[in-house]
């Protein structure tokens, strides 16, 4: 229970409410507890002696415990769900926002639909617990140990009966929780593989209709969910073995109490309303012994999803806000430098980046350029802090990148990445992203209505990007232009459509850095032409990197810098290096085979500065 307990400060707030929900569930518990102790004194009181004059005082009696049972009950679920809710909300904004927060290499490792199982329905199943299976756990415990006081109190030889059944029944439920919490956990990360299963076959539906490969993705889902089948057997049959102990032994109890207590009564050792009370008692307590099962195993259920839960939360943030941030120079001119970085990735993988030594000069195109694997992406991550240097350090006209807040950094260093993500929000929410206005599900449905996103005053930077990038024509000409929702995924417009709005949504903040991952990468020849022609007075007013292997982009570059296996193989101009570097020659002309990355170049000269 030690994940469960770590989920208490959510409901510290409401410990009025909590408390309240505990006090009037153990009341409700004592009304049905009292009801066999008039029923006794109802017996062997008016009933033997006759006297029906008392009668109503006892039906009185009856009506007040019933209908402040059932009171108490109906008042213990309206205290309980609005802690429970609050719980389960704050406690996904907590690790959705952790998420956010995580570095990239986090990302790297995880799949997404674990996250969602994580977020989601781990998080159900621990508010189920709070408001419902953990109140009941706690209050029927307690109903068995004040009913066995009851019993002990009315004849002692009974309440041993009765104990002797439920000793067994506390060691069957013990060694039942340790088996069913493996396999509910089991279940739950299975759970999570198939979500990740569906949403990679929605996200890639494309790739599989081509390949023709949807068939084999179904076989992996019916396998995955044949797996998941057995395991929820499995858990039944747990649940079974362990409801036939909790159900058995009670019976047995109520037997041994008709016949111990029925000889009693008739050799005059016991009275017929202590039996009947007793009686009473025992059938009272069927409900807590026969809950126990289920209740044990929503709370073995409840606790792998805190394990879960926690797991995701535990994990460190090495990407954060310094504790005492710097301010951003002012005015910021862009000079970026690079020394002595180093870049592992998590897990003992190789090393990605060795020992880079560059100075980025403010107002200038670089260009990084190198094979499939010698840490192109993996360097131009770093300038924006999606990931830390392993070792080593980068500056930002001459101030630590880790000394700044990620909004300033991110403010003033805008990225767009080869693979073009687009949200489901408008045209105008994706490209005004970086502009930090957007809430992209609200605008959404105001988009889809035909409504008018505020903020005008942001559409002239928009419709400068969009220009920039030559994508003001074709968003024209969408039905609603900025307004038109363009769907998950961006799935509805073309891969070079898809790739100018990412472009632009780099572009729309006017930033001071501006790094381009391979972003002209889907676009046909004449568009690219056209972009680069656009692009040409924008990038002299602005530090740009990219990373491309095209001759003609290659030429926007001030500067190139060739990289082999993680370092720095050598530095020039394009021109420079194709006549006196062969591996870099043989790279970017397309009548040459490529240079395996693996390969490292021996003969380059690194140029520094």
């Amino acid at each position: 229970m030690t994940s469960l307990r770590r989920c208490a400060p959510y409901l510290r707030p409401h410990r009025t409410l909590m408390t309240a929900t505990y006090a009037v569930a153990f009341g409700s518990m004592l009304a049905g507890l009292a009801m066999p102790l008039v029923l006794q004194k109802l017996i062997d009181g008016p009933v033997e002696e006759r006297d029906f004059g008392a009668l109503p005082w006892f039906i009185a009696a009856f009506t007040f415990l019933g209908v402040l049972e059932a009171v108490l009950l109906g008042a213990r679920r309206l205290l309980v769900i609005r802690p429970a809710t609050r719980l389960e909300t704050s406690m996904r904004a907590d690790v959705a926002a952790h998420i956010q927060r995580l570095p990239l290499s986090f990302h790297t490792r995880w799949q997404s639909g674990q996250l969602l199982s994580r977020t989601v329905s781990d998080v159900t199943e621990i508010g189920r617990f709070v408001a419902f299976s953990g109140v009941y756990l706690v209050v029927n415990l307690a109903a068995l140990a004040v009913g066995l006081l009851v019993l002990l109190a009315l004849q002692p030889v009974l309440a041993l009966i009765v104990l002797a059944a439920y000793v067994p029944m506390v060691l069957a439920t013990t060694v039942f929780e340790e088996k069913f919490r493996i396999v509910a956990r089991s279940a739950q990360e299975l759970s999570g593989d198939l979500s990740t299963t569906v949403e990679e076959s929605v996200l890639g539906i494309r790739v599989l209709k081509v390949f023709g490969h949807g068939h084999r993705t179904v076989r992996q889902f019916h396998r995955d969910a044949t797996r998941l089948r057995k395991l929820e057997l499995r858990k039944v049959s747990y649940t079974a073995a362990l409801w036939w102990t909790i159900t058995v032994l009670p019976d047995l109890a109520i037997v041994a109490i008709i016949g111990y207590g029925g000889h009693s009564v008739a050799t005059g050792g016991l009275t017929l309303g202590t039996l009947m009370a007793s009686l009473t008692v025992a059938t009272y307590l069927r409900w807590p012994a026969d809950t126990l099962g289920w209740l044990t195993a929503d709370a073995s259920t409840a606790a792998a999803a805190a394990d879960r839960y926690w797991q995701v939360r535990d994990e460190p943030v090495t990407v954060d806000d310094p504790r005492c941030p710097l301010p951003l120079p002012t005015p910021v001119r862009g000079e970026l430098r690079l020394q002595g970085v180093h870049y592992a990735h998590p897990g003992g993988r190789a090393a990605a980046l060795h020992g880079i030594d560059l100075t980025l000069p403010a107002g200038r195109t670089v260009a990084v350029v190198g094979a499939t694997g010698s840490g192109k992406s993996t360097l131009l991550s770093l300038l924006s802090r999606l990931d830390d240097p392993t070792t080593g350090s980068i500056s930002l006209d001459g101030t630590d990148l880790r000394d700044l807040t990620l909004a300033d950094l991110r403010s003033v260093v805008c990225s767009a990445f080869d693979d073009p993500v687009l949200f489901s929000g408008t045209v105008r929410d994706n490209v005004a992203l970086g502009l930090g206005r957007t809430d992209l599900r609200t605008t959404a449905r105001a988009g889809a209505d035909g409504g008018t996103e505020p903020g005008q005053e942001h559409d002239e930077r928009i419709w400068d990007a969009l220009r920039a990038v030559q994508a003001d024509g074709f968003v024209s000409a969408l039905p609603k232009g900025l307004n038109t929702v363009i769907g998950e995924e961006g799935l509805g417009l073309s891969g070079g459509q898809r790739q100018r709005l990412a472009l632009a949504r780099a572009l729309a903040p006017r930033p001071a850095v501006l790094v381009l991952d391979d972003a002209l990468s889907a676009l046909d020849v004449h568009t690219e032409r056209e972009v680069e022609n656009a692009l040409r007075g924008l990038l002299s007013r602005v530090t740009t990197v990219l990373a491309t292997h095209r001759p003609r982009t290659l030429r926007l570059a001030d500067r190139v810098v060739f990289l082999e296996a993680g370092r720095v193989a050598a530095t020039g101009t394009h021109d420079e290096l194709v006549a006196k570097e062969p591996a870099y020659r043989r790279l970017v002309q397309p009548d040459l085979p490529a240079l395996d990355a693996t390969t490292p170049h021996t003969t380059g000269k690194v140029e520094t500065g």
